[in-house]
């Protein structure tokens, strides 16, 4: 089976992005009691008909325009940037991953590979003269390689599962990757062997024994595991490296002698019931044979050689049993002494890794206030920032995100937007950036989107300040109220920021200011403030919640009467929560929620993790602790009439969770209905654009039944 993996964490989080199904425009301000629709729109619905203006604000339809860049992989020379370009295509209601190249010199663009077949994960030979990536033409994903001076791309394998982890070897020979290995599985009984010639019998037995045997996202999981190969880079034979019950993880880094790779894995007996641990391990390439090079208590990965081979960073932190913890910045030589934390006065979490400044300093993602940031991190455990407006977290709503890669000059391409654009690959020399692409322009110039502001309070529970970012409709006129949506983000370690979401712009457009808040439990505000929810979830963040709303109201953009409330993972485990203990708001929509704790820790596809991790116990244990932290225990307080949506194929939240708490408010006599969106995962509610719209449809449709004494002349409008 496919391990599941957390660094950092942060379980419901993991999947914390959306999309709907069915292509429908978002509706405009409601009348007393109903919505009243915008006019139908095509996609790329700026365009009018004969008889009507262009649609200035965003719709749903619109959604099938959009791209985000991902992935940028500058050249060792800093000449070009591969990168991945996720377009929605309205034809198969899913974005298309392809790879183009970019001239850093003139900013010309070049496709590459996806126009047959998706193509992702590009990774540029160390002379810069191939790049590898893996692609779906033809069918499943395999390895190709493209020449780039004028030459062709080759398939290089026809391989029964996906490669990931990509390693190409210092002298360019070979390629390294990870590719599930499928097992036969336990086998329990069989039918009857006298079946008839022409009979239809039912299906065999499935049976499962493994600890997570289902997956959001995968679904009922293979019995199998992850495993590392090799290629030749110019075709041939793969060669397994590695075997046993155990999964061996990327990312893979290469020793500069091409002897060795480096992974992180944990390769105990017990792996199964230890969801965090880890540990960094060497490979003798030739022989097989593996070392451990760590041994804490806690996950140790992400391991890199530096560009002389002498040192080897890797990230991670202790395991104390907390919901949360902040991941350092390690460095050790390269046989696994001299072990060194580089952050650890440093009060953020590390997300990914690159080597610069000549093996002097290594690159660092991070996410402050909100925002993420790269720093320079030197061997001397100095720090200072070197690029900032990293973003391309997903575009339903504003989480923090990107990627980053760097040259062997020091030139940064990564990943950046604003709060009305979408991520773009920008260029980082010198302290200055610039932006390479426009992959939302024609959008951009003729829709009107929602200002984003910064706003901030202190709690009013123990005065701790609490962040959140409103955004207005577009055309708002100042000093006017306005409907608010507090829109609640999932994790709950995670965090929001200035960044684009097409769900808050759809709020928005529908005549809503929407608050995105950082309650205590949010990422990027230290470790403490993180920690604050540790067994106690939900609890205080309900306090910053309020706080924040009422700040909103204070500045005179909230109507105090026109309040609604929705989120969607932690985010729906909040909303439920707060409609039990106040009916401030008219309507809510809780999203993909957790709704009993119990049920939750064992169904849901991290069972090792929950109880432990977040309530310090199973259920058995602490029935009491469990019950008391539930939604559902609350569900005899609710009056707010209160929506339910969840993906038909949510594992991490699992659909029981949002039917037991439909049936509870429909026994109760409170308003409510079920809203399940065929195919969608946890991670994949939003996946699909037109899901994606019907959503945000649906949830703007149920806030406007009880947006009473609002019409839509009274709502701001678009400036034309």
């Amino acid at each position: 089976m496919r391990k599941l993996v957390i660094l950092g964490a942060s379980l419901l989080a993991l999947s914390s992005h959306l999309t709907f199904a069915q292509d429908m425009p978002s509706p405009a301000p409601a009348t007393q009691e109903t919505a009243t629709p915008t006019p139908a729109a095509t996609p790329g619905s700026a365009v009018g008909s004969a008889r009507t203006a262009p649609e200035r604000r965003l719709t749903g339809a619109d959604l099938f325009d959009l791209a985000i860049a991902a992935d940028p992989q500058i050249s060792p020379d800093g000449r070009h940037i591969a990168y991945v370009r996720r377009q929605n295509d309205i034809m198969t209601d899913r974005a298309v991953s392809s790879i183009w190249l970019i001239d850093t010199a003139t900013g010309e663009e070049t496709p590459l590979a996806g126009r047959q077949g998706g193509a992702f994960a590009p990774r540029w030979s160390p002379d810069g003269k191939r790049l590898a990536y893996a692609s779906t033409d033809g069918g499943s994903a395999q390895l190709w390689v493209r020449w780039m001076q004028g030459g062709e791309a080759v398939r290089l394998t026809g391989l029964p599962t996906a490669p990931s982890s990509l390693a190409w070897a210092p002298d360019g020979r070979s390629i390294a990757y990870t590719m599930l290995v499928k097992d036969e599985g336990l086998k329990l009984g069989e039918a009857p062997a006298n079946k008839p010639k022409g009979a239809t019998w039912a299906e065999p037995l499935e049976v499962r024994d493994l600890l997570t045997y289902r997956a959001d996202g995968q679904g009922y999981v293979e019995p199998g595991f992850e495993k590392i190969f090799l290629v030749p880079a110019t075709g041939g034979a793969p060669r397994q490296l590695t075997f046993g019950p155990y999964h061996d993880n990327g990312p893979l880094s290469w020793s500069r002698d091409g002897r060795t790779l480096y992974f992180a894995a944990n390769r105990k007996p017990d792996w199964e019931t230890d969801p965090l641990e880890s540990e960094v391990h060497a490979l003798d390439v030739a022989s097989g044979r593996i070392t451990a090079l760590t041994d804490r208590n806690g996950p140790d990965a992400n391991p890199l050689v530096s560009p002389d081979g002498s040192k080897i960073a890797y990230l991670g932190f202790d395991d104390a049993g907390r919901a949360y913890e902040n991941t350092h910045l390690y460095v050790m030589n390269r046989d696994g002494s001299g072990r060194r934390n580089l952050t650890e006065n440093w009060d953020y979490s590390v997300d990914a890794i690159l080597w610069g400044d000549g093996g002097r300093a290594l690159y660092a993602q991070y996410d402050d206030h909100g925002e993420t940031k790269i720093a320079r991190i030197g061997l001397d455990g100095s720090v200072r920032d070197v690029a900032k407006g990293l973003s391309g977290g997903g575009m339903d709503r504003p989480y923090t995100g990107g990627s980053f890669t760097v040259s062997d000059g020091d030139a940064i391409a990564f990943t950046g937007g604003t709060a009305t654009r979408p991520a773009e690959v920008q260029l980082a020399r010198g302290g200055s950036a610039r932006i390479l692409t426009d992959l939302n322009r024609s959008l951009r110039e003729v829709k009107a989107f929602g200002e984003v502001r910064k706003i901030t309070t202190p709690s009013s529970h123990d005065g701790k300040e609490i962040e959140g970012w409103l955004t207005l409709p577009p055309g708002y006129v100042e000093g006017q109220r306005v409907p608010l949506i507090l829109e609640i983000h999932g994790g709950p370690f995670t965090a929001y920021g200035p960044h684009f979401s097409t769900d808050n712009q759809l709020y928005a457009a529908g005549g809503y200011a929407v608050l995105s808040a950082n309650p205590r439990g949010s990422t990027s505000y230290g470790e403490a403030f993180a920690q604050e929810i540790d067994k106690a979830y939900p609890g205080n963040d309900y306090f910053d919640l309020i706080s924040i709303v009422d700040r909103a109201i204070a500045l005179g953009v909230a109507d105090p009467d026109a309040l609604f409330v929705t989120g969607g993972s932690g985010g729906g485990v909040l909303t439920s929560w707060i409609v039990g203990k106040t009916s401030r708001f008219k309507a809510a929509v809780t999203q993909k929620p957790v709704i009993n704790w119990t049920t939750q820790a064992l169904t849901a596809d991290g069972p090792a993790f929950f109880g432990p991790y977040w309530l310090g116990a199973m259920p058995w244990e602490k029935p009491e602790l469990y019950w008391s932290l539930s939604p559902l225990s609350l569900v005899g307080n609710v009056e707010t009439p209160t929506l339910v949506v969840v993906g038909a194929e949510d594992y991490r939240t699992p659909v029981s969770e949002s039917e037991q708490y439909y049936t509870a408010l429909r026994l109760r006599g409170v308003p409510t209905a079920l809203v399940t969106i065929p195919g969608a995962s946890h991670g994949g509610i939003a996946a699909r654009p037109s899901q994606s719209a019907a959503k945000a449809a649906a949830i703007l449709a149920w806030f406007a039944k009880y947006r009473k004494g609002w019409t839509r002349a009274a709502a701001p409008r678009p400036s034309d």
